[in-house]
């Protein structure tokens, strides 16, 4: 098989299309023919540092969406020609941007049937970030008031139509020329980055969800009142759970994982017609290099996207 494959660190030249044994499926394993594989940033930064992998060779890669086509023993879920979609188990799962990939079954789920290949990788990994972060982690209840960081990237686009279909108020930040997309995925309110202070309000959320970590996740902790919850995707700055305690605002860093039960949730709703990745760019997957330029500038609205099949 054919994979986007590094034998060392470093920028996005360092990506090669490279020639692999295709792999097998073990016990509670599957094997999937790649369809398309969405890109995160995560890619980025494992690509160019040793963060939570070991050291190349690697093939990185978490998202997936494609056809199972072969089951290991004591699978019982899938048969051979599903579609499936899912999250490899992060960190250490990596693996989709190649022709072929295993993962656990139960790493995946069925493919929602309105949508194609390329609009279900967009999702795993983000879409479970966002759901993990304010479902599971916050418990949003409908009523609520959320603030969003970098609303129109891969996790927030998907925390905001998440958050509005859990009935909640949702702020988002984001550049002013997004701020439309922000809108017609249901935000209540925009507030422009570049030039807005998002602290210089009366405002008091009960749950912000910051993806940018450092003095944001600190200074979010001002715009959260008593029993609220600040879900950071990145390190806070030192002083972040020290602020958040003194304020009586519970802090905590997510670190997503692969979840069945969350995947089905997402189709779910994708099924419902109430969540949708908006997809800015594809690349086949032997332009895999051009895809990681492109989304290190961290300007992308929503997701880039690998085509394989």
């Amino acid at each position: 098989m054919h994979a986007l494959h590094q034998t060392t660190l470093g920028g996005p030249e360092v990506l090669r299309l490279t020639e692999l044994p295709r792999p097998a499926p073990g016990p509670g394993q599957i094997l999937v023919a790649v369809h398309a594989a969405g890109l995160n940033p995560t890619d980025f930064k494992h690509r160019a540092l040793r963060v939570f992998l070991p050291s190349p060779p690697l093939t990185l890669g978490w998202d997936v969406s494609g056809t199972v086509v072969e089951t290991g023993y004591g699978v019982t879920l899938f048969r051979p020609g599903d579609e499936v979609f899912g999250m490899l188990p992060y960190p250490h799962g990596a693996g989709s941007h190649a022709e072929y990939v295993t993962g656990p079954a139960r790493a995946f789920a069925a493919k929602p049937a309105g949508i194609d290949h390329v609009q279900a990788a967009a999702l795993p990994l983000a879409a479970l970030t966002a759901w993990q972060a304010l479902v599971d982690t916050a418990g949003l209840r409908a009523g609520q008031r959320v603030l969003i960081h970098a609303a129109a990237g891969g996790v927030g686009h998907l925390a905001v139509q998440i958050a509005k279909e859990r009935g909640a108020h949702v702020t988002g930040t984001a550049s002013a020329p997004k701020h439309d997309f922000l809108r017609e995925l249901g935000a209540d309110a925009c507030i422009d980055h570049r030039s807005e202070d998002f602290t210089d309000t009366e405002e008091r959320y009960d749950v912000v969800l910051d993806a940018l970590g450092g003095q944001t996740a600190t200074r979010s902790v001002q715009v959260i009142g008593p029993g609220g919850v600040l879900v950071s995707l990145l390190p806070g700055a030192e002083d972040t759970l020290a602020t958040a305690e003194k304020a009586q605002v519970r802090a905590v860093t997510l670190l997503v994982e692969h979840d069945q039960a969350g995947m089905r949730a997402i189709a779910e709703l994708v099924d419902r017609g109430r969540l949708r990745a908006h997809v800015s760019d594809t690349f086949p997957l032997a332009e895999g290099a051009r895809a990681h330029v492109l989304g290190q500038t961290g300007r992308t609205t929503g997701k880039l996207v690998l085509t394989v099949r």
